[in-house]
């Protein structure tokens, strides 16, 4: 991955997944990032896996793809996110934050089957985000030079 450049604000791609509706959340994240800085390209709600892809490639400054999914089927809708990282698209931390499995009853293995597809980080809360997208921005920043 290229190294962002410091002159500019950070760059995020959010979306809700793509069987999925719920926009209350999405707006909020995106206040929330914006009021921190961030540049936010919010793809809204109902978006696909490739549309993501799309966004990455008209903002390769990206540091981040977040993807919500509030009504449980987030596995489905992100089925095709191995192909896309085998065609080298969505080369970027995925990460996903909802409620991403149907039923009231969370299991690990759940979670489980998420990252095995493919997503890098899973947020469980919203305080959890800023400093997990603080963390991705300092592993992709170049080691200072000693001379």
């Amino acid at each position: 991955m290229t190294p962002l450049p410091t002159d500019q604000p950070r760059t995020v791609i959010l979306g809700v997944a793509a069987s999925d509706a719920h926009a209350v959340a999405n707006q909020l994240i995106c206040r929330l990032l914006r009021a921190h800085g961030f540049h936010v390209v919010n793809l809204g709600v109902c978006t696909p896996l490739h549309e993501f892809a799309d966004a990455l490639d008209a903002e390769p400054a990206a540091e981040a793809i977040l993807i919500g999914s509030v009504n449980g089927h987030a596995y489905a809708d992100l089925r095709d996110l191995p192909e896309l990282r085998r065609q080298g698209r969505l080369d970027r931390p995925v990460v996903l934050g909802g409620n991403l499995s149907v039923g009231a009853h969370k299991r690990s293995a759940d979670l489980d089957r998420l990252t095995a597809l493919g997503v890098d980080h899973i947020v469980t809360g919203l305080s959890e985000l800023l400093p997990l997208l603080d963390t991705l921005h300092a592993a992709r920043q170049p080691a200072p030079q000693h001379g």
